[in-house]
This record gives structure tokens, C-alpha cells and sequence, in this order.
């Protein structure tokens, strides 16, 4: 058996054990990808979606708790090591506090805008049960853009996706694809936000 067989058999046979360690790392090509395994008939809608949801709202909570104790002064270092000095701070919280929902709607679009945003949000003590109705929410309606764009994928390369060595060059020129478009925008995104400091 080679190499190729082995890969495609292992995301074939455990797509969902899988998924959650993938959307952490690169969330939007795992997802697409996901999608396409659904689209060729190869995995299922629903558990898809529900651990793609899942694993993007617990990394969005972890920034959240990480700025829920940004008061407490090794937690405090580490936010100005990652940028977030008084002024960035003050200028977040306002933003969380005045409009919640397009602060997560943009930290959702460009996740470039997602570590200071969520962080600001905990920061700024919002509410955890207001903070993850939005990013849920949020994160349900990515997640299902992303995975129908894999199933019309998975679809339309079904057939394909039968030969491993033909469904792993697929896959990986799929996520590459994605990866380098995710990437442009938060290029793009990160020269706007240089350029006009509001959220």
C-alpha cells in the first residue's frame, strides 16, 4: 500500500477526528476541504458543520478568557507583546461596547480583526453568553458558506476523488488555493487597518 493510499484512507475512514485540529490550525481551507469530502458523498452534512462551529467558537472563547483576565499582569505583558497597548485597548473595548455584532461579523470575515477583537471583547467584560450567541452564530454562517463551496467542489470532482493519489492532489491544490486567498485578504485587511486605525 503506499503513502497516498494510506493519507486518503486515514481522512476517508476518520474525516471527523480530523477536522477539529484542522479548523484550529487553518480554519477556512479545513473547512472547504470538509465540505468537499461531504459533496463527494464521503462524509456527513451535519456532524461537519457542528464540529466546524464548534471548534471555531472554543478558539474564539479562548481569546475571549484571555482578555477576560487581561487585568492580571503576566496576562497583561503578554497582550502588550501582542500588540495591545493602552490606546489599541481603549479604542477596542469602545468598539465591542458600542456594536458587538459588527465587530464579531468582521473578526469573522477577515481573521486578521479576530485576536484583538475577541480579546477587547473579554476585556471590556461583555457578557460570555452575549459574546458566544454572536460568535455562534457568526461561526454557523461561515462555516456553512464555506462548506457549501466544498460540496460543490466535492460534487463536481466526485469521480476523482475515488483514486487516492488523484484526491490528495485535489485536495491539497483546493487548500491551497483557499489558504492563499484567506492570506491575501488578511494582507489587504492588515494594510487597511494600518492605515485607519478604527475597527
Amino acid at each position: 500500500m503506499d503513502v497516498a493510499q494510506v493519507l486518503w484512507n486515514a481522512v476517508v475512514d476518520h474525516p471527523y477526528t480530523l477536522l477539529g485540529p484542522l479548523v484550529l490550525a487553518e480554519g477556512p481551507a479545513a473547512t472547504v476541504l470538509a465540505g468537499s469530502l461531504v459533496g463527494a458523498g464521503l462524509a456527513a452534512f451535519w456532524p461537519i458543520l457542528l464540529i466546524v462551529v464548534v471548534a471555531d467558537v472554543a478558539a474564539d472563547s479562548v481569546l475571549y478568557v484571555l482578555g477576560r483576565f487581561g487585568t492580571r499582569p503576566r496576562i497583561a505583558r503578554l497582550l502588550r507583546k501582542l500588540g495591545m497597548t493602552e490606546k489599541r485597548r481603549v479604542r477596542l473595548t469602545a468598539a465591542v461596547q458600542d456594536n458587538l455584532p459588527k465587530v464579531v461579523a468582521g473578526a469573522k470575515a477577515i481573521d486578521l480583526a479576530a485576536i484583538p477583537a475577541y480579546v477587547a471583547a473579554g476585556l471590556a467584560r461583555i457578557p460570555y453568553r452575549r459574546f458566544v450567541a454572536w460568535v455562534s452564530a457568526a461561526s454557523l454562517i461561515r462555516a456553512g458558506v464555506l462548506i457549501g463551496l466544498g460540496v460543490i467542489f466535492g460534487r463536481q470532482a466526485a469521480e476523482l476523488l475515488k483514486s487516492p493519489g488523484t484526491a490528495i492532489a485535489l485536495t491539497a491544490g483546493l487548500a491551497l488555493l483557499v489558504t492563499s486567498v484567506h492570506l491575501l485578504v488578511r494582507r489587504w485587511a492588515g494594510r487597511r487597518f494600518r492605515v485607519t486605525p478604527a475597527l
